[in-house]
């Protein structure tokens, strides 16, 4: 008699990062459990934040680990973002039109294989009642941290409370179970607006967080304790009438991303670091999207030439003022570093700076020796590699979810000092990025960030070792589905 075949399917969000995530998710799984002898099928959309990175990083991890496959949907070419709708508005419109694929594939997959679980990325919950139609336990994976879960958990309350959009109640905080109180300004752009039809999709998604058979997040329990505890004891859920699905924090889950075709003189990066004493280089990078406008350059600029203190700086090609939102969706354009840059810049700080275009290797810069600050933009990916590496962090979040990475940051984990940024534009002056620098690497307050960064280093190699709690998570959350 032929033997039933096992598998995990599993529907990351469109972006290299959410398909990053969930990717490291397979490879810890399967090398973790291989004697439950299970295939991962990884579902990948066409036609929305498509990147050609994406396609060599599949390539790479296909060759690397035969037992996980990925099926491409077909492109949804019907999709034309209008100038009335938002990014966000189109990239829900973009994963519903999917969910025919979503049910197309999960009956494939049925017919020969017995599918243990779908796990699928938050955003990715209009796929959630089709697996369940189909008797498939769904199980969410979140991609942030355990903080923003919380706020995402507890969102359906507080729109019970007011009518009003957060991008009005200029002066208001918003208080949630397991976060400090944030500004309901700086709340993330999918939830700022209820005219915003992105808004009712972000709400209809967290509604069902609580129909999840478990919630998995790429964090570790030690670092997120005060968040994990809200969501675990139900805080988050006040009108659930029932115990919420369980968390399993199995991260952090690190990866390197494969080198970008645009990113020369790498080696010459390290080097530059292998001259640079110890813990003396402040790196400043935000994100694979993050951006400025040349004004918000030349302040950086002038402040870490006024900081006295050496650098890394990764740029990327500038943007134009818009609405205030620093990013970009494609920062690979050529430019001239010296014509986005004060004049004189680059040479009068060549002694103790580097400044190079785009991309840097980010996990071997934060973990090299002479690395001692990160000026971030507080993306979740980001914050987790600097936890692993021990380096303290100056907190500038830009847009998405960061502002409540940030006040995890400063607040709960007291890792980071943030800078301070202007109402409205979210400028930061010169004189801020001068003052948070030596903060950070010269006062009694970064050291103590310093002490607190390397413990958490520690506990963050602990959770992912044999009797750790990350690990621990991830044989819980595997037991769960041989125990059904």
């Amino acid at each position: 008699m032929e033997e039933t075949t096992t598998t995990i399917v599993m529907y990351p969000a469109p972006g290299i990062g959410h398909i990053i995530s969930m990717v490291e998710f397979a490879k810890i799984l399967i090398h973790h459990h291989q004697q439950q002898n299970f295939s991962i099928t990884i579902l990948l959309t066409t036609g929305f934040f498509d990147n050609p990175s994406i396609d060599s990083y599949v390539n790479r991890i296909s060759t690397s680990h035969p037992s996980v496959t990925f099926h491409r949907f077909p492109s949804v070419t019907a999709l034309i973002q209008s100038n009335t709708q938002s990014l966000a508005a189109t990239g829900f419109k973009f994963l519903k039109s999917n969910n025919v694929n979503v049910e197309s594939k999960l009956r494939q997959i049925s017919e020969t294989s017995i599918i243990k679980s779908f796990i699928i990325d938050l955003f990715c919950t209009s796929a959630l009642e089709i697996a369940s139609t189909m008797e498939i336990p769904v199980y969410y994976f979140f991609t942030s941290g355990a903080a923003v879960l919380a706020l995402y958990s507890y969102l359906p309350k507080i729109h019970t409370e007011t009518t009003v959009s957060f991008i009005e109640m200029v002066g208001i905080e918003i208080v949630a179970p397991g976060n400090a109180p944030l500004n309901a300004v700086l709340m993330p752009e999918m939830v700022l607006d209820r005219e915003d039809h992105a808004y009712w999709e972000m709400l209809y998604m967290c509604e069902h967080i609580s129909q999840a058979k478990g919630i998995v997040v790429n964090t570790f329990l030690e670092l997120e304790t005060i968040a994990v505890m809200a969501i675990k004891d139900g805080a988050c859920f006040p009108d659930l009438g029932r115990s919420p699905p369980p968390i399993y924090c199995i991260g952090p889950l690190i990866a390197d991303p494969q080198q970008p075709d645009e990113a020369r003189d790498i080696k010459d990066c390290l080097s530059w670091l292998d001259e640079q004493p110890s813990r003396t280089v402040v790196y400043l990078c935000f994100g694979s999207r993050g951006s400025f406008s040349m004004a918000q350059l030349k302040e950086i600029a002038e402040g870490l030439e006024r900081s006295g203190h050496r650098f890394l700086w990764v740029v990327k090609r500038p943007i134009q003022e818009y609405l205030g939102m620093n990013q970009v969706h494609g920062t690979t354009g050529e430019f001239e570093l010296s014509s986005v840059l004060p004049s004189g810049f680059i040479e009068r700080t060549k002694e103790r700076g580097l400044v190079v275009k785009s991309w840097a290797p980010q996990v071997e810069v934060l973990s090299h020796e002479s690395v001692g600050g990160f000026v971030s933009h507080c993306g979740w990916n980001s914050v987790l590699e600097a936890v692993v590496a021990g380096v303290p962090m100056i907190a500038w979040p830009l847009y998405a979810e960061q502002h409540v990475n940030r006040n995890l940051m400063v607040a709960d984990m007291k890792v980071a000092v943030a800078v301070e940024q202007r109402e409205g534009d979210m400028f930061v002056s010169g004189e801020e990025v001068e003052k948070r620098v030596r903060e950070l690497m010269e006062s009694e307050r970064g050291r103590d960030i310093r002490k607190t960064s390397l413990k958490f280093k520690d506990m963050a190699k602990d959770a992912l070792g044999e009797f750790g709690s990350s690990t621990k998570a991830l044989s819980n959350l595997v037991q769960t589905w041989y125990d059904n």
